[in-house]
């Protein structure tokens, strides 16, 4: 799921200090925040852009096209299923922490009404000089230039890194996906990595992995399809078994979903991987990947 510059985006719980913050940062590099929703906030403004008390009321003023969840875990679900069961297509979930129920609930009502959901427990995606959804630095040139490196990270911050080390290496990024780090996710790894390797510029992957379920694994099966150089960073290799490192999703049972199995598939599916973030750019300088990046941004 990726969200253009072109897209016309709603901000649920806009009013909220991180509602309010983020939407300026997403304004300030392109993104089209037309609109918010607050439940009892309707008539306000934030930014310029009018308040709604419900996503039905917005999509009756304006086109939507996606919407990014500032709403705590407890509402999240509802939200999710609100913004879909009116018409929008495209919902980044960026609260971590839901109920599992809830998360279930809301994907089976997303997937029935044709919509894609990014998260849960995600930062969101940035498109670099067009548009920065959720809580991505996309602001930051020193992290984000527009380039041909596809960027799918299950982390946000280890996806910023990664993003980084590119600009430093001289390469910019096509699209950066962050997928989230829960178990039951909307996109998944080989989604995103599909979605990515489709998008116009995109002349080599960086996946950004970690320990836990078997999302790499399951990409591995596929890259053959891209026809495009990846190379792969896999977080929590030295992880004990049985170890939950941060993220939900981080934790292994049994041998897949362990460091091994995933660079093991990685490799013999055609990824290089490396063992530490500040060697992605190397590896693809390696594989004949040239930097391309766009100087405006």
């Amino acid at each position: 799921m990726i969200v253009s510059g072109n897209d016309a985006v709603l901000v649920q719980g806009m009013t909220g200090r991180q509602g309010s913050y983020w939407t300026e940062r997403m304004l300030e590099v392109g993104t089209r925040v037309v609109a918010g929703v607050s439940p009892g906030k309707g008539g306000r403004e934030v930014a310029g852009r009018p308040v709604y008390d419900t996503v039905a009321d917005a999509v009756a003023q304006h086109q939507i096209d996606a919407s990014v969840l500032f709403v705590p875990p407890a509402g999240a679900g509802a939200a999710v299923t609100e913004a879909v069961t009116a018409g929008v297509r495209s919902v980044v979930c960026l609260a971590e922490h839901i109920p599992s129920s809830d998360v279930m609930r809301m994907l089976a009502v997303a997937r029935d009404h044709g919509a894609q959901v990014l998260g849960p427990n995600t930062a969101g995606l940035v498109v670099p000089g067009e548009c920065s959804i959720g809580i991505m630095p996309g602001f930051a040139d020193n992290i984000f230039r527009r380039g041909n490196v596809a960027v799918v990270s299950r982390s946000g911050s280890l996806g910023t890194l990664v993003s980084m080390n590119l600009v430093d290496e001289g390469f910019g990024q096509s699209v950066f996906l962050g997928i989230g780090g829960d178990p039951i996710l909307g996109t998944t790894t080989l989604d995103a990595v599909r979605a990515a390797a489709q998008y116009p510029g995109t002349e080599a992957v960086a996946l950004v992995g970690e320990i836990g379920g078997g999302m790499e694994e399951e990409a591995a099966e596929h890259l053959g399809e891209l026809g495009l150089p990846v190379v792969a960073y896999i977080a929590g290799r030295s992880a004990p078994p049985g170890r939950r490192m941060g993220h939900a999703g981080a934790i292994v049972t049994g041998d897949r979903g362990s460091g091994t199995s995933k660079v093991s598939a990685l490799t013999a599916a055609g990824a290089v991987v490396v063992d530490i973030p500040s060697q992605v750019g190397a590896a693809l300088r390696d594989l004949g990947v040239k930097p391309a990046v766009d100087a405006g941004r």
